[in-house]
């Protein structure tokens, strides 16, 4: 809720603030020093005098912390997003995760560094950097939809997490994740999401050492691999891994540009800022490989399931599948809730009757949508559809640095013509 205090309350800004993803990870690895929040402890570091190229490492994990837990959603803990962008390319599915990790290090040091520098006042106002006005009001109006269809997202996820590992109808998981989202929201009770909020970090890890657990348990599988995947019919987001791979790193640019650029302007120095997002970048395309190797060593097991990470956790032991199943169903109910919230706001007031309306509207249609597409289809239609919008913010953003790049060497002859003139004179 601290994020309150930095921004006017908008959209962007409440779905940042409402994550929470800060606040959980300073739970997940200790306290920071200043209450229970890293985000009032980097608000009190930026009133004090700190060396401005002193990198402040207890920031950069909050922020490379905070970098991770932003992604893990649902895709990610049901390990659906896994199988359709790396493991259906087999082993050239991990060259793919090492291009994602590679475009990460650059969105992610551009988002970061551009809000330390900029300070925008909404969040939102980072596509107009670099996209200017028109496109960029494209890009803040389309990241309402994205952000609406990841709502849609998470419900199918919800019913097919329960329908998997309980038999229960997904109709009953599914409608019952929009009703207690939009409960939450009509109701005020975002309290809720600030406590089930933490299981953020427990998601990432679980899943990571599932993935890290597979591999134990069947080290031969990854030489089986390479022969079984291509005679497989996995779905796939691309018709080959390097488009796989930029589509993956579009669609997570939509959800990390007005939150990396938020999280930046809080930064004490531009080192502690890129240091952040390099070790983000680095700790979470680390946790996709882990999650693919795992995948691809039980490929064959996991092939047609739309929840594979059950399928992981249950050869552990059946006890831990019934744990993670409740442990990814409170994450996708903690992330649904801001995404509602985010869409119902910028068509009403909070506090309006219209707001309600909208709310229930938007659940409802939601449902129906997520009820009669399945959730690996969700996963693929969604994520790549907006993967490929997300490309085209990321070819503006480079045409942007290297404008930045030429207008900067300009300036600097500039500068030592004049000087040289000054001198001759």
């Amino acid at each position: 809720m601290v994020l309150r205090t930095f921004y006017n309350k908008n959209a962007s800004a409440y779905f940042i603030e409402h994550l929470n993803f800060l606040e959980m990870f300073s739970v997940f690895i200790g306290r920071a020093g200043v209450g229970n929040s890293p985000v009032l402890y980097f608000k009190k570091r930026r009133g004090g005098h700190m060396d401005s190229n002193k990198v402040d490492f207890k920031q950069v994990i909050f922020f490379s912390g905070a970098f991770i837990a932003f992604l893990i959603g649902s895709g990610f803990a049901t390990g659906q997003e896994i199988m359709q962008y790396f493991v259906a390319y087999g082993f050239m599915g991990i060259v793919g995760a090492i291009v994602v990790f590679l475009l990460f290090l650059y969105v992610g040091i551009s988002f970061i560094t551009t809000g330390y520098e900029r300070k925008f006042p909404k969040p939102n106002d980072i596509y107009t950097y670099y996209c200017g006005k028109t496109i960029g009001k494209f890009f803040d109006y389309f990241s309402i939809l994205f952000i609406y269809l990841s709502f849609i997202v998470m419900i199918g996820g919800a019913g097919a997490t329960l329908n998997q590992q309980y038999d229960l109808p997904v109709l009953i998981g599914s409608i019952g994740l929009a009703v207690l989202a939009g409960v939450t929201v009509m109701f005020g009770l975002i309290k809720i999401i600030d406590v089930i909020g933490k299981v953020g970090p427990v998601i990432c890890v679980m899943a990571i050492l599932l993935g890290i657990s597979a591999i134990i348990m069947n080290p031969s599988g990854l030489g089986k691999a390479a022969q079984i995947i291509p005679n497989l019919d996995l779905l796939s987001a691309s018709s080959n891994w390097i488009f796989a791979a930029g589509s993956y790193v579009g669609f997570c640019m939509l959800w990390l540009a007005a939150f990396m650029s938020t999280m930046g302007a809080t930064a004490v120095n531009k080192k502690t800022a890129s240091f952040g997002a390099i070790f983000g970048a680095l700790g979470f395309s680390a946790g996709v490989i882990v999650m693919a190797l795992g995948l691809m060593v039980n490929v064959e097991q996991v092939e047609g399931s739309l929840v594979p990470t059950l399928i992981l956790a249950g050869n552990i032991h059946p006890g831990i599948a019934v744990i993670f199943a409740l442990t990814v169903v409170a994450g996708i109910y903690t992330t649904s809730v801001p995404l509602l919230w985010t869409v119902s706001s910028r068509i009403a007031d909070e506090k309006s009757s219209k707001f309600k309306s909208a709310t229930i509207i938007l659940a409802i249609i939601g449902t129906f949508v997520a009820l009669n597409i399945p959730f690996d289809r969700l996963v693929n239609i969604v994520y790549v559809i907006n993967g490929y919008v997300g490309i085209l913010l990321l070819a503006l953003m480079i045409i942007k640095s290297i404008r930045n790049v030429v207008g900067g060497k300009k300036n600097e002859n500039n500068r030592d013509g004049g000087s040289l003139e000054t001198n001759v004179r």
